[in-house]
């Protein structure tokens, strides 16, 4: 088979119509590569073929059958392309069909990106179960509450049963112990027979440690760059066309094989590649072409520490074509803005004024001078639309990378809370939820691992208490490798049945369906925008105009009443939610004197108002 053929395969095992298996794997350091099966005394041997390709055609292994692979003798080792580890990391691959799922979601489309509405989950703990069949079970929960999108933190197969999922060693497999990939494909077709998109996190900026098997095959890492969890991927450095074939290749069947509908790429900044043509470019010009060629769109998404718009700009303007990222910057001057500490990277945000600017820039950093970094940083955003950006006020990062694992209801009021989800459905970006936060969840989202190897189980666990060590009088660190640190982080599905969770619950469900009906809400325009801040008494004005609707909302950070004025160029505004009001919970009532624009805003609250613009 010709170098061009090759790259156009997927690794690992594909089934023809026929049946028959077809085998591909790139282990450019082999002399010798074979595959055993089915308990063979004699395993098979693969071909050899260009640029460090290998190669097999064989009727005898089925869908459902163990297999494994010896290297110049050495082994057995899991497949690299493998989509199932029934028996953990180190157990050998099973072989899938990707084509036997009967999908029945040949009428959806993916919504517009403008119209997402995302709900970001870790498959583990947010059902009792812990597996993808589970989360079908909460769909009609999800629907209720208004979500049209769910973004799943990373299922490629990782050492145990416990882990964020950022330690994963195998891109193309889905974890054992959630379901494995036809619980995948099972969940995805659900979802969109309830109308729910389905984003996959994915990591293409490193590799888990345990189980960590690719260097034995192939020069996947090079030692050109390093990243904060060793050797990078190998994207531009010699032999690197096989590795850019995977990640494309990985890229694609999740939304050909498994149908998804956006990938959201884990630290695109640890990606290392200088060559004429970026990985991440190229990965969006293959998507195009997947897309051309079924008729479905799909997303890639990025999370970044760079406020670069070289990675959402289009390609046409030299970009690398990303549809959109998370705007971390947004999560921190908000978090300031709530009085909480100002402390390592949010030491850089002076509350209210930087939340002011990154609703007016996106980015707060654009070319200024940042103390954190000692050095100017980032570049403007003018001229990028709203839904290439997505906010949040937590995430699973925010959260779970704090010492104890706090939410934001473990350090906020509850009225605050509000406030903050009201500035995240306000603002001109994509909204985005963590799991649990729409009923005021309590239970903690702590850093979890099951590391198999002892050794590095606990060189985990010296890490993470030496990384809080300066923060003794809080407590200790939660173990890490301790089971009760995983089922600790399980969100509490009992509790929107009571107050005030319920309130919190009604109140996010409103949010989101003002999104969808209020046009100038619903649309992710920023150019109809413009903001005040009033520094002194931590109150920002936010008023947005799309065609004919008029909106202005008032967000009051501080622990005092403050008085405002409606703009006075129209009449008749109507109010279209306040945090503040008894509906929610509110712990005291707006006053507003609407006859002359005046109004006090309550402590701690976001009120808005709506009119239409005679023309």
């Amino acid at each position: 088979m010709s170098y061009e053929s090759l790259m156009q395969q997927r690794p690992g095992v594909t089934f023809s119509e026929q049946g028959e298996a077809q085998v591909l794997v790139w282990a450019s350091k082999a002399e010798k590569v074979q595959m055993e099966f089915g308990g063979s005394a004699q395993p098979l041997d693969l071909e050899k073929g260009e640029y460090g390709f290998w190669t097999l055609e064989t009727g005898k292994l089925l869908p459902g059958d163990r297999y494994s692979f010896l290297i110049d003798g050495q082994g057995p080792y899991p497949d690299p392309a493998t989509l199932h580890q029934p028996d953990d990391v180190h157990g050998p691959s099973e072989a899938f069909d990707l084509q036997k799922f009967e999908w029945t979601d040949q009428d959806w489309k993916n919504p517009s990106m403008k119209d997402y509405i995302i709900y970001e989950l870790h498959v583990g703990t947010f059902t009792d179960q812990g597996s993808l069949d589970a989360i079908r079970a909460k769909l009609d929960y999800l629907v209720q509450l208004g979500i049209n999108a769910i973004e799943i933190m990373p299922l490629s197969q990782f050492a145990g049963n416990r882990n964020w999922g950022y330690d994963g060693v195998f891109p193309y497999s889905v974890q054992n112990s959630y379901g494995g990939p036809a619980a995948l494909q099972r969940l995805v077709n659900a979802c969109h027979a309830k109308g729910i998109a389905v984003v996959l996190d994915m990591v293409y900026n490193h590799l888990g440690p345990e189980g960590n098997i690719l260097g034995t095959f192939g020069h996947y890492f090079t030692d050109k760059y390093h990243t904060p969890w060793g050797d990078a991927i190998n994207f531009d450095d010699q032999w690197s066309d096989a590795v850019r074939h995977y990640f494309l290749q990985n890229t694609l069947m999740w939304f050909r094989d498994f149908h998804i509908d956006g990938l959201r790429l884990d630290a695109v900044h640890a990606i290392k590649d200088f060559g004429p043509k970026h990985i991440l470019r190229e990965i969006r010009e293959s998507v195009d072409a997947l897309s051309q060629e079924t008729g479905r769109e799909h997303y890639l998404i990025v999370e970044m520490d760079l406020n670069d718009t070289r990675f959402v700009d289009p390609i046409e303007k030299n970009g690398y074509g990303m549809h959109a990222q998370w705007i971390d910057e947004f999560h921190h001057a908000l978090r300031v803005s709530s009085g909480q500490e100002r402390s390592g990277y949010y030491s850089d945000f002076d509350g209210v004024v930087a939340l002011a600017k990154s609703f007016r820039d996106a980015y707060v950093f654009d070319g200024i001078y940042s103390e954190h970094r000692k050095r100017k940083f980032g570049m403007k955003a003018d001229g990028i639309p709203g839904h290439q950006f997505i906010v949040f006020s937590q995430n699973h990062d925010h959260v779970g990378n704090r010492m104890l694992g706090e939410r934001t209801s473990q350090l906020v009021s509850f009225e605050m809370q509000k406030l903050l989800a009201g500035a995240v459905f306000i603002s001109p970006f994509v909204p985005l939820l963590f799991m649990g936060e729409e009923w005021s969840e309590t239970n903690p989202f702590q850093y979890f691992v099951s590391h198999t190897d002892p050794e590095l189980a606990e060189a985990v666990r010296k890490g993470r208490k030496s990384e809080f060590a300066a923060f003794h009088l809080e407590g200790e660190a939660p173990d890490p490798v301790a089971a009760e640190t995983f089922e600790n982080s399980k969100i509490q599905w009992n509790l929107p049945d009571q107050e005030p969770h319920q309130s919190m619950f009604r109140y996010y469900q409103k949010w989101i369906a003002l999104r969808k009906t209020e046009p100038v809400l619903k649309e992710c325009d920023r150019t109809g925008l413009s903001v005040e801040v009033f520094e002194e008494n931590k109150l920002i004005i936010v008023q947005r105009v799309w065609e004919q609707q008029h909106l202005v909302a008032f967000l009051n950070f501080s622990k005092s009443s403050q008085n405002a004025s409606l703009p006075s160029e129209h009449s008749a505004w109507q109010k279209l939610i306040a945090s503040s009001d008894p509906i929610w919970n509110g712990s005291q009532e707006l006053s507003e004197r609407l006859d002359e624009g005046a109004l006090t805003v309550p402590a701690e609250s976001i009120t808005v108002y709506t009119n239409i613009i005679n023309s």
